[in-house]
């Protein structure tokens, strides 16, 4: 019994180093909330249209599977960068809207796309 707790132990400190490595940086904590194909597009839809209900999202964004807008949807509402408010009515409707949270992260995104815009050019000129 005892080599299997010294073993749960061993396992539970290389997880440890390995988390404190990853956990290092706080950009790279930042893309774990925010990372994803969709979670920045989605962030922005809500915010330019709040709220945002499911089925517009849905249209909006055709080239995600259903699945995955659910999925990334309650990711961000588990973060607390969105909420959730589900109406019982029929047929049901939900509404998605940035948390105050939420909002701070949207000039963090605005400063992103300008970043990509200069990095877009400065390699066109270096392309040239």
């Amino acid at each position: 019994m005892e080599k299997n707790t010294i073993i749960n132990n061993e396992h539970l400190e290389n997880e440890k180093k390995t988390s404190s490595k990853e956990n290092n940086c706080a950009v790279t904590n930042v893309f774990k909330v925010i990372g994803g194909k969709w979670k920045v597009l989605l962030i922005n839809a809500i915010y330019s249209n709040c709220p945002k209900r499911f089925g517009e999202l849905r249209r909006e964004m055709e080239e995600v599977t259903q699945a995955t807008l659910t999925t990334q949807l309650r990711e961000l509402e588990r973060d607390g960068i969105i909420c959730r408010k589900a109406y019982a009515e029929s047929p049901p409707r939900v509404e998605y809207k940035l948390t105050d949270l939420g909002k701070t992260l949207m000039p963090v995104i605005r400063s992103l796309e300008d970043w990509w815009h200069a990095y877009t050019n400065c390699r066109d000129i270096h392309n040239e």
